[in-house]
C-alpha cells in the first residue's frame, strides 16, 4: 500500500463550492458585476483566488483586480464555511486510512491560514499530519514546491506518496513532482476534462480511492 496521500482540498476532500461561490458573487454584486452559476465558478476553482477574481471579472475589468480581489479575500476570512460539507463515504474512508497507518497530507491553493482554519474546524478528527496552503515564498500548484515540502515533512519517498485531486492542476502537480496520481471524479471537473490534462487513473468514491490506497502498488 501507500505510505502517504497527499490531497488537493477543494473538490476533492471538501465540497466548498457553495461557500466560495455566495463570497464570490457578494463579491460581485458590490463592485455591480454580473454574478455567476455554480457551474461558471466550479469551472474557475482550482488556481488560486487570484485567478478566481481574474477569470470571474472578465478581461474589461482588469485594471479593477486587485481592489476587487482584496474586498474577495477579507470576506472569505470572514467565511464560516457553513455551506461547505463532505463528500459521501469520506470520514468512513479518512478514518480507515488512518487506522491502517496512512500518513494524510492536504496540498491546497487556498491561502495557508485558512487552509488551516479548515483543517482546525472540520479535520481534526482524521489528524492530518501536514496542511499547506499558499504562502509567502510557496509557488501555487501546479509548481512542485509544495509536494516537495510534504514528502520531506513526512519522511517518505515519491513512490511512497499517491497526489489525490480532481482538478488538471492537481494532474500537471503530480506530474511534476514525479509521484502518481488519481483523479476523483466527485469534484469539480468532469472526467474528460481531467483525461484531456493527461490523467490515467481514477476514483468514483472514496470507497474506490481507499481500496487504490491500500493495494500492493
Amino acid at each position: 500500500m501507500y505510505k502517504a496521500v497527499i490531497f488537493d482540498l477543494d473538490g476533492t476532500l471538501f465540497d466548498t463550492l457553495p461557500d466560495i461561490r455566495e463570497v464570490l458573487n457578494k463579491t460581485l454584486a458590490h463592485f455591480s458585476l454580473p454574478t455567476l452559476s455554480r457551474e461558471r465558478v466550479a469551472a474557475f476553482i482550482g488556481n488560486g483566488a487570484r485567478e478566481l477574481v481574474r477569470l470571474s471579472i472578465g478581461e474589461e475589468n482588469a485594471d479593477r483586480l486587485e481592489e476587487i480581489l482584496r474586498f474577495y479575500k477579507a470576506e472569505y476570512a470572514k467565511n464560516d464555511g457553513a455551506l461547505s460539507k463532505f463528500f459521501d463515504g469520506e470520514e468512513e474512508a479518512l478514518l480507515m486510512l488512518k487506522s491502517r497507518g496512512v500518513r494524510m497530507a492536504v496540498l491546497t491553493n487556498k491561502p495557508h491560514n485558512v487552509a488551516l482554519k479548515t483543517n482546525e474546524n472540520y479535520f481534526a478528527p482524521f489528524c492530518f499530519d501536514c496542511v499547506l496552503g499558499q504562502r509567502e515564498g510557496l509557488p501555487l500548484k501546479p509548481a512542485p514546491d509544495g509536494a516537495y515540502e510534504i514528502l520531506k515533512s513526512l519522511g517518505v519517498k515519491k513512490e511512497e506518496c499517491l497526489f489525490v485531486g480532481d482538478g488538471e492542476t492537481d494532474v500537471q502537480t503530480a506530474k511534476n513532482a514525479g509521484l502518481c496520481c488519481v483523479s476523483v471524479l466527485w469534484g469539480y471537473r468532469t472526467k474528460d476534462a481531467l483525461e484531456a490534462a493527461g490523467a490515467t487513473r481514477f476514483a468514483s468514491s472514496f470507497k474506490e480511492l481507499a481500496g487504490i490506497i491500500l493495494q500492493q502498488n
